[in-house]
């Protein structure tokens, strides 16, 4: 497990999970492409399999290569992508010109905090945009979701904030400014055929990117 090959085989994939679905093979995954042959289960002793800590360390590393772009994206899970995919892809997730306007209240209030300061850890942002507490838990991650799904947020390592590390979240705007040029350069038919182009027939991840769209659309 290195992280060379874990970026060869996003870019050869386009997008892959961290971890497995169920351990369902026609989801692809970093674990399947390093142990395909293996099932995962989530072990976190010191008796336990120490290849799923292993992963989650290299996930981190990963994400701030600017090798690979990462987010919780395919059904909120720790997704990668390659940057000819992502770039397509935000621009899939984002037919507006001004994706901010097609934004709820509270997700446009994080975007608009991350594009001032990013990236910034779940406690730092949570301050920032008046959102801390068990009670505001659920609007906070709804707004989060929103930009996870829309492509416009994207994790960028850790940051500590005690006990347990916190990602660090930032606006795809501000962390990967090429990228989103590049995408809001494109028009949907050039994005759509380039996605077809990187990404394997009936792949999991068009089919969940196209129910998104028309879910965004109604």
């Amino acid at each position: 497990m290195d992280t060379k090959s874990a970026i060869q085989s996003i870019n050869e994939s386009g997008v892959l999970l961290v971890f497995p679905i169920d351990n369902r093979k026609e989801i692809p995954s970093l674990w399947s492409h390093f142990y395909p042959r293996s099932k995962m289960r989530w072990e976190w002793d010191d008796d336990g399999d120490d290849r799923v800590a292993r992963l989650w360390r290299l996930r981190e590393e990963l994400s701030r290569s600017n090798e690979v772009i990462y987010g919780k994206w395919f059904r909120g899970r720790a997704t990668f992508f390659s940057k000819p995919v992502f770039t397509a892809m935000l621009r899939l997730m984002n037919p507006e010109p001004r994706p901010e306007f097609a934004l709820g209240a509270d997700a446009r209030k994080i975007l608009e905090t991350l594009l001032m300061d990013s990236p910034l850890s779940t406690r730092q942002l949570k301050r920032a945009v008046e959102l801390q507490g068990r009670f505001n838990e659920p609007t906070y991650n709804r707004a989060l979701k929103e930009l996870w799904s829309r492509l416009l947020a994207v994790a960028y390592g850790e940051i500590d904030e005690g006990a347990f590390p916190s990602l660090a979240i930032g606006a795809t705007q501000i962390l990967f400014e090429d990228l989103y040029r590049e995408a809001f350069a494109l028009d949907i038919p050039k994005a759509q055929a380039i996605l077809q182009k990187r990404l394997a027939a009936g792949s999991p991840f068009l089919a969940f990117a196209d129910r998104l769209r028309k879910k965004c659309a109604d």
